[in-house]
């Protein structure tokens, strides 16, 4: 059966442009395949250990082939179990505003934490190689403020670190099949409107292909 895994980057539960621009996609996507699960993964309601000392030695003992401690091999599990939804969904839906021209703290905590060797992606002498090979993504990517007209005193070419650094993670991990999203100009009244708008038809147009 085939699983959608949505991440939910926006802690604002009451009013966010990429929960509602999600949702629009969720539900279209319902309809078009009702026999599919969909798991929501909130990053702001998940416990995220620290990558603390036992989770740092237990890496490393991995990668000398060194036995584990018990508490090296608990901090593991935990990683382990925070990945497994990466490796059971078959589909995946990234909501995410852009904080300080990147992507949610927690959302990068997660990401820090679950993006290990033999977990997300393996590597040898002849270089890297992910472990999520034949998924598809789509992101919602949400931005105050224009970066992408011309003249803009943001813009994406020095100013846009959200998507380009999930393009890369999600390449390094194996995703080829990415499609993005974006939704500009909430901060700025009927621009951000407007432009919501047609970010949700774009939303609910690709989620029937998705």
């Amino acid at each position: 059966m085939t699983r959608v895994l949505y991440i939910e980057g926006s802690p604002n539960k009451g009013y966010s442009a990429s929960i509602e621009v999600c949702n629009a996609f969720l539900d279209v996507y319902r309809l078009e395949h009702p026999n599919h699960v969909i798991q929501k993964l909130d990053i702001w309601d998940l416990a995220i250990p620290e990558f603390d000392e036992d989770a740092l030695a237990a890496k490393y003992a991995g990668l000398k082939g060194a036995a584990l401690t018990p508490a090296q091999a608990a901090a593991w599990q935990r990683i382990e179990e925070l990945a497994a939804p990466f490796h059971e969904a078959d589909k995946f839906l990234f909501g995410m505003p852009l904080w300080n021209f990147s992507i949610p703290y927690k959302l990068k905590h997660l990401i820090d934490v679950i993006s290990q060797k033999d977990m997300l992606f393996a590597f040898d002498s002849s270089g890297f190689a992910g472990m999520l090979n034949g998924k598809k993504v789509a992101v919602v990517y949400t931005r105050g403020l224009d970066y992408m007209s011309p003249g803009t005193f943001t813009l994406a070419s020095e100013f846009d670190l959200q998507r380009p650094y999930m393009e890369t993670w999600l390449k390094f991990v194996g995703v080829k099949d990415v499609v993005g999203i974006v939704v500009q100009c909430t901060l700025l009244g009927p621009d951000g409107k407007a432009n919501q708008s047609s970010a949700i038809k774009e939303a609910r147009a690709i989620a029937r292909v998705f």
